[in-house]
């Protein structure tokens, strides 16, 4: 075989055969590298630090069973309350118990399951009383919505164990007088329950403390007699509250005026609502009227940022503050500094409140921000205050202040702000107002055209009584002195939004007729800022128009240039104003009606018109209701009760609207 052909060498004798060929290690040291770096590369585990464990209570449910709650308890008091006056009711009688030897509570509806009310059988000589407020067009507060909703959605339920009574609150000057407590006191008897004493009618118009006092004092008699028991004869104060200075309390425990959450006014946090107000800047503050003596104001609170959302006819609440030069003549006269921090303590370990208001606080800030210095004192807080008067005779016209008899009627209870005899102590544990007074008004602007920001229409209340003291509205004088700049710094107002009823309708084809005189124009202002947006939009709107009415053309005429305006662009179809005394005989918005009486019937008749009416319930919304039953009566053929029923109708169908206040 030839020696170049050959396919294999034979090595040398001497020479050594390597273990690897360079191959081999290059493909060696490549998987060595790779493993290398991976373990190199990974991720490593983060060291966790340990961490001494802290012993944290267990979140503690809501009790929502009054039924446990009331072991040592006979008589639950529930209230209904918006402003604060049922829920001070409900407090005063769950303290007159212990004068027949019970024991009460009172409770919010909202914080309970009222299907235990059956359950009440259970607790000897058991009694629920139900203070019941009325808001709006008969309807129930806030706080009892969900029990109102209950009463009417469970037909089935058996109260027939639960003794009951009622005590209504409300006015007379308003279409559905009472209409929530008439409808508590119906309903638990159709359910089976026991009326112990007959219902009791609050007029707010009249003297809602008379008709109260009038009411309880036939009561528990009645209570007495139901359950086979005795007063005690104990007539002495019923302390429901503690007095606490404190020396060494760190100040950032301590409120300083907020609602609800410690801090809140310094770092706010949504949602808004009534015990976590916006404090919403003022960026406009301006006179509406060009002449007179009243001063009527145009506000506009900016919201920019806060997440609230609103619609038009919608109501603003406002926090206000008591005067300051009122609070500082109340610290003189009682002999206190009103920088000192206390706590008003609950004595009733039952009771859901521990304080009457946000505590520890001064006593300047709870007479600024908590409670109501400017309103006459209910006869209990008379009562209570009789025995710190030195002169047994003053005690004694006190006393009689404090009762329902003629002569304490007819009594002036307006001079306990003036006797030096008076003790801090005791206006602070018995004054009513067991939250913040707020203030509502009609908004007067529309989302759609001012999304940020929420306009206020009012007037300065200020007016001089029969003994000469000027008595000023606390709110409104609060609002009017909220400068756009105060020393450099933005005013705030404290605020939140209460939804309402009072609706452009669903249909924009729908005419609309608004009739408010004075400020009552507030939320119709928003109806024309809205309606001319959806002109704008190229919706099709049906006619709106306008019944304004004020004193003087030259003084009073307010958002004139405005109205004018929207009459001049087609918004407003008609408007219409009576100047009341700028003639000899009076011109006032049933008037205007009257002339118009033709363009009404046929709006209202044949075109399903909305009637939506704002402003003063004693007199302007009855005198607007008489001209539609006789405009009725004229030209639709009817009898004055067939008017009456029709106009009836249209407020059930929600075609006639009212905002009215007395």
């Amino acid at each position: 075989m030839d020696a170049e052909t050959s396919t294999h060498t034979e090595p040398a004798v001497d020479e050594e055969v390597p273990l690897f060929s360079n191959l081999d290690l290059f493909l060696f040291s490549l998987i060595v590298g790779l493993v290398i770096y991976w373990f190199m590369s990974r991720k490593k585990p983060e060291h966790i630090p340990e961490f001494k464990k802290l012993d944290t209570p267990a979140p503690t449910t809501r009790e929502t069973s009054f039924i446990e709650k009331m072991k040592k308890t006979n008589i639950i008091v529930f209230y209904g309350s918006q402003t604060g006056t049922g829920e001070e009711f409900s407090n005063r009688l769950s303290k007159d118990a212990q004068r027949y030897g019970m024991k009460g509570m009172a409770a919010d509806p909202e914080e309970y399951e009222m299907g235990e009310l059956a359950r009440l059988s259970e607790i000897k000589n058991s009694l629920a009383i139900f203070c019941m407020a009325t808001y709006g067009e008969g309807d129930p507060t806030d706080n009892a919505q969900d029990f109102y909703d209950w009463l009417q959605e469970n037909d089935d339920e058996d109260l027939s164990g639960l003794n009951y009574t009622v005590f209504a609150l409300g006015n007379k000057t308003y279409e559905h007088y009472n209409a929530m407590g008439k409808y508590v006191d119906k309903r638990l008897e159709e359910l089976g329950a026991k009326r112990i004493f007959d219902l009791g009618l609050g007029d707010d118009d009249g003297n809602l403390e008379e008709d109260f006092v009038s009411w309880r004092e036939q009561f528990w008699p009645a209570v007495c007699e139901h359950f086979g028991v005795e007063a005690l004869g104990d007539e002495s104060s019923i302390r429901q509250y503690e007095l606490k200075e404190h020396t060494d309390l760190n100040m950032n425990k301590v409120y300083t005026g907020e609602i609800g959450r410690l801090k809140s006014f310094e770092v706010q946090k949504p949602p808004f609502d009534s015990k976590n107000p916006f404090l919403a800047p003022v960026t406009v503050n301006r006179r509406l009227n060009k002449g007179g003596d009243r001063h009527l104001m145009h506000l506009e609170l900016d919201i920019t940022g806060s997440k609230i959302r609103y619609e038009s006819g919608d109501h603003v609440a406002v926090f206000p503050t008591n005067d300051s030069t009122l609070v500082n003549k109340l610290g003189q006269i009682l002999g206190v500094d009103l920088d000192v921090v206390i706590s008003l303590n609950n004595l009733d370990e039952e009771s859901n409140k521990k304080h009457p208001f946000p505590c520890p606080t001064t006593y300047r800030t709870a007479l600024t921000h908590y409670l109501d210095i400017t309103h006459p004192p209910r006869t209990n807080v008379l009562y209570e205050l009789a025995q710190y008067a030195s002169d047994p005779k003053d005690q004694e016209n006190m006393r009689k202040m404090a009762s329902s008899s003629p002569e304490g009627k007819v009594s002036t209870r307006s001079c306990y702000t003036s006797r030096p005899s008076l003790n801090i102590l005791a206006i602070l544990e018995d004054m009513p107002s067991l939250r913040p007074p707020a203030r509502y008004y009609s908004i007067a602007s529309s989302s759609k055209v001012h999304p940020n920001s929420i306009h206020i229409c009012a007037v300065v209340v200020e007016y001089e009584t029969a003994t000469g003291r000027i008595n000023k509205g606390v709110a409104t004088n609060w609002l009017k002195n909220k400068l756009v700049t105060d020393n450099g710094h933005k005013s705030t107002v404290p605020m939140y939004i209460r939804k309402s009823q009072f609706r452009l309708p669903f249909k924009t084809t729908n005419p609309v007729i608004m009739i408010g005189p004075g400020t009552g124009i507030a939320p119709f202002m928003g109806f024309i800022q809205e309606r001319g947006w959806l002109k704008q939009q190229g919706k099709e709107v049906g006619e709106t128009v306008m019944f304004f009415g004020c004193r003087h053309k030259n003084e009073d005429y307010i958002y004139q240039e405005e109205l004018e305006e929207a009459e001049k662009n087609g918004v407003l179809t008609q408007l219409n104003v009576a100047f009341s005394r700028d003639q000899e005989q009076k011109v006032y918005v049933q008037h205007l009606m009257k002339k118009n009486k033709e363009d009404i019937w046929k709006l209202i008749h044949s075109d399903n018109a909305h009637i939506y009416v704002c402003g003063d319930a004693k007199n302007m919304a009855k005198d607007v209701q008489t001209a539609l039953h006789e405009i009725g009566e004229e030209l639709g053929g009817m009898t004055r009760t067939q008017a009456t029923d029709y106009i009836k109708k249209l407020m059930t169908k929600g075609r006639y609207s009212q905002d009215v206040w007395s």
